[in-house]
């Protein structure tokens, strides 16, 4: 703004400070100059990076896209079976060496093992998932299934709230109830419900990953007491499965002790010699004669021998099966009672006791009444009495006799322990017997129905196990039933025998497989126009990504082609160069000398920095110095000169010849600094002095307080034109 009245020196430097601001403009037009060619080389080198990244992402996505139509690598299965058997060895070096090399007795364990290694063979029988190596497991020491920690622990929940319901147990939550293996229905407390992460052998908690180690082992020698047990610990290193027999060699004589001592293995120290037993049996008076056994030997083993020594009445014989000791007195001898037992008699061995020829009185089966015949012999008679009897259920009564059940024809409704179905058995007593229907639900495997009667919570995992093979057969996994349609099929060390499908005569060797076969790689070795051979790899089935020829009618609609497709490419062209042409043969033209375009752009500011590159020639850019079509374009801010005066920057980009007028609208104080003006910029920048005292005055009068007026302010005045004045 100009100076205020008073202010007069300020017109003196007002040139000076003007240039000073020139100058501050010039150096900061070549700071920005500078500074947007380093970002310009910066973006350069993003854009080389950038170029390379997606190069090299396009690679990847490529040889994605071959490994789904092709087979896996045949080197990558050798490494891992050699990786596999050089874990399998270290794990078994142990006890292999106590068995002077033999593994006959590691087949089990092997197999365990082989399970874990093998993608997708071990299964979780509860969510029908794969184990994987990083997930959390428990092991069942009756079966040895493994299972996810996550998936047991549900199942031990459900399996205790379903034996002590609420609805049905009136002990709920005070008896402790045990859990079942989903598997073999081993039961286990339910303080041994599993709630941490353990290896095999249970020393490690959260064994790490480790892939030289069998999935979720710690690595370390197993040494769990084997069964049944020896005194001795397993040998392994930690593993899967049972724990192998016993590979320690001990010196044993056979069961009846006749044999000389032999060494044999721990696992089989117990043997027999096939000799005659000969033990004395417990009568002591005769010798087992069945062969070499374990065990006491018993009178039972000695074919049932009855006793038959007479007893000391001299009438009768001793009928108990052989034993020692005397045989007592006859049964017969001394007081005897009667049938009724209201009597007794006296009487010789060999005589029966008489009836006494009162009554019975023996309380009958009805455990109410007593029997009214004469004392004999044999069973009682039925009660024949009537009385007033009870339902089982107990909402009916009638009489009828003693002897004869009383059910009545109502229906029990009450809900049986499945929680589904009504008992409707007539006249029942409360304690509903279980449902006897099928379950019949859909197993986990979707496969096979639940064959249990019907049942509260999830039923049991599917049992059955199916056979996965490979496209030829020849290669067989079984897995648990469900999972055939997840799992991968089995590594078949057999050789494709499909045709070639490009040129060649014969295909590359590689495994058999499903799907087509893995691209041709071998070289193409085509005639080109210019006479040498394609050495490219095959290129008769390349996989192109597929245009979208067919437009979807909308979201819902599924993509009906396939998104890559197989086709044949020509072959590229030809690359070999010679002495005389640096360039590739397919081309002659000229080429890029990798340094700045350097042709001058559209806005006759600013050059091209492009790489060398080709330009279109046209009747404006004829003299090669020009930009063309290809060259970059202009996208910097236009930095000419604004006018002196002028606040505002140029409202377009970088351009040809001078900068338009400012219209923008400037916000200034007038001379008394109690008005607001706003003046058109051009106007401003474009006014003389006078003009410009003209155009910020409010035209109103001013309302200061002058006191002395001398010369200099009168020649002031006049240069202002004012024309009326108040002097106070």
């Amino acid at each position: 703004t100009l100076p205020r009245c008073g202010e007069g020196a300020g017109f003196a430097t007002h040139g000076a400070a003007v240039g000073a601001r020139q100058s501050s403009r010039n150096a900061s037009r070549v700071f920005r100059q500078i500074l947007r060619s380093f970002k310009w080389q910066r973006k350069l080198s993003s854009q080389r990076k950038f170029d390379e990244i997606k190069k090299a992402n396009q690679a990847a996505v490529k040889k994605l896209v071959e490994d789904q139509f092709s087979s896996s690598s045949e080197d990558d299965d050798e490494d891992a079976e050699v990786k596999q058997g050089k874990i399998l060895a270290k794990t078994f070096t142990i006890y292999t060496s106590q068995t002077d090399g033999d593994a006959s007795e590691l087949e089990r364990t092997r197999q365990y093992m082989n399970e874990a290694f093998q993608s997708g063979a071990m299964t979780c029988l509860i969510c029908i998932a794969s184990v994987k190596r990083n997930q959390a497991v428990w092991s069942c020491c009756g079966c040895f299934c493994i299972f996810h920690l996550v998936c047991i622990q549900k199942w031990a929940k459900d399996s205790l709230f379903l034996v002590s319901s609420p609805l049905t147990d009136d002990n709920f939550g005070k008896k402790d109830y045990p859990w079942p293996c989903p598997k073999c229905r081993f039961e286990y407390k339910r303080s041994e419900t599993p709630s941490r992460y353990y290896c095999y052998c249970g020393k490690v908690e959260n064994p790490t990953v480790d892939p030289w180690l069998v999935p979720h082992s710690c690595g370390q020698i197993c040494e769990r007491e084997f069964k049944p047990s020896c005194g001795h610990k397993c040998l392994l290193l930690c593993h899967p499965g049972p724990c192998p027999p016993c590979p320690k060699m001990v010196t044993t004589t056979c069961h009846c002790k006749k044999a000389k001592p032999v060494p044999r293995r721990c696992s089989a120290k117990e043997w027999s010699c096939h000799l005659p037993c000969g033990r004395t049996l417990l009568c002591g008076q005769h010798t087992c004669e069945n062969s070499c056994h374990a065990g006491r030997p018993v009178v039972l083993n000695f074919r049932g021998v009855v006793c038959g020594k007479h007893l000391p009445c001299g009438n009768h014989t001793c009928e108990q099966v052989c034993h020692a000791g005397p045989c007592g007195d006859c049964p017969r001898s001394g007081k005897r009672s009667c049938p009724c037992e209201k009597s007794k008699f006296t009487l010789p061995c060999t005589e029966d006791v008489p009836t006494c020829g009162d009554s019975c009185d023996k309380v009958l089966e009805c455990g109410i009444h007593k029997c009214s015949q004469r004392c004999h012999r044999g069973p009682c008679e039925i009660c024949r009495q009537e009385v007033e009897k009870q339902c089982r259920c107990g909402k009916h009564t009638k009489r009828m006799p003693c002897h004869k059940p009383y059910l009545c024809e109502t229906k029990c409704t009450k809900i049986r322990d499945c929680q589904k179905h009504q008992c409707r058995r007539k006249c029942c007593s409360g304690n509903c017997p279980p449902c006897d229907q099928v379950c019949g639900r859909t197993l986990g495997c979707r496969n096979h129905k639940c064959p249990s009667g019907c049942h509260r919570g999830s039923c049991n995992p599917c049992p059955e196990t199916v056979d996965v093979k490979c496209n030829c057969g020849k290669t067989v996994i079984k897995v648990p039933c469900g999972r055939e349609r997840t799992i991968k099929p089995p590594k078949c060390k057999q050789l494709c025998s499909r045709p070639p499908t490009c040129h060649h005569p014969t295909q590359e060797k590689h495994y058999c497989h499903f799907g087509r076969c893995p691209p041709c790689r071998q070289s193409c070795q085509k005639t080109l126009t210019c006479g040498h051979l394609c050495p490219v790899s095959c290129h008769d089935e390349a996989f192109v990504k597929q245009t979208g020829l067919h437009q979807s009618a909308g979201p819902w609609e599924q993509p009906s082609e396939p998104a890559f497709i197989q086709t044949a490419l020509p072959c590229p062209p030809c690359e070999q160069t010679n002495r005389r042409n640096p360039l590739p043969c397919h081309s002659a033209n000229p080429y890029s000398c990798k340094r700045f375009c350097g042709r001058l752009l559209d806005c006759q500011n600013h050059t091209c920095v492009k790489e060398c590159h080709h330009v279109t020639k046209s009747n404006s850019n004829a003299d090669g110095k020009k930009a063309g079509p290809e060259c970059s374009q202009c996208e910097e801010e236009c930095t000419k000169p604004r006018p002196s005066g002028c606040p505002h920057r140029c409202v377009l980009p970088c351009h040809p010849g001078d900068c338009p007028s400012c219209l923008q609208m400037l916000k200034i104080k007038c001379h008394c600094k109690l008005s607001i003006l706003y003046i058109e910029c051009l106007k401003l920048t474009s006014a003389d002095l006078k003009d410009k005292e003209l155009l910020i005055s409010c035209k109103n009068q001013c309302p200061k307080e002058v006191s002395y007026v001398n010369k200099e302010i009168l020649d002031l005045m006049d240069v202002w034109n004012f024309v009326d004045f108040t002097f106070l």
